[in-house]
């Protein structure tokens, strides 16, 4: 079963953000758009690369009131490790979720039971807690965050234009489509 269109069920965690340890539930996500961006560990290699790229590009989802949940089975205290001693993480001004328990990743269907640790899952989820977006890739297939963020793109401006969808390739500011009749078999 897809979880699109599904609400997110409830968690409680710890996320290591802006020096500090704060409490993240599910009722945090609401009332925003958010992205909850799975990982499979810290100190590790695609990993970083990703985190890093989703750092250098928060501004962008941040201007559109969007805020982004890092999330991987390690701990709070592993985060602010490695968040202390790597350049790249250091930049992440993002919560970094810790699922120590693996509740977090169950709930979005991304944990690998043999390994304890989760798929490379991304969410986007809208402000009433319904997912919209899901996509899942293998462990060295990394995500590039220009991508999402034309993704989110496209997710707010549906939410916002009931009526209109957007084309493959659909980049901000260029022309949609109102499906209708007239257009079956026109496209």
């Amino acid at each position: 079963m897809s979880l699109i269109n599904t609400v997110i069920k409830p968690f409680n965690a710890t996320a290591f953000h802006n020096g500090a340890f704060v409490e993240v539930t599910e009722k945090t996500l609401l009332g925003k758009w958010s992205i909850v961006f799975f990982y499979p560990a810290d100190f590790t290699f695609v990993c970083p690369t990703e985190l890093g790229d989703l750092a250098d590009n928060y501004s962008e989802f941040q201007k559109r009131g969007v805020e982004i949940y890092s999330v991987s089975t390690d701990t709070h205290f592993t985060h602010k490790a490695w968040h202390d001693t790597s350049d790249t993480i250091g930049k992440i001004q993002y919560p970094m979720i810790g699922d120590p328990t693996g509740t977090i990743s169950r709930n979005f269907e991304v944990m690998i039971e043999s390994e304890g640790m989760a798929e490379r899952g991304t969410f986007v989820v809208d402000p009433e807690g319904r997912v919209q977006i899901v996509e899942i890739t293998a462990g060295g297939i990394g995500r590039d965050a220009q991508e999402l963020l034309r993704k989110v793109k496209a997710a707010l401006y549906v939410a916002s234009h009931p009526g209109e969808v957007c084309p493959a390739k659909w980049k901000e500011g260029e022309a949609t489509l109102a499906p209708s009749l007239d257009l079956v078999g026109k496209i």
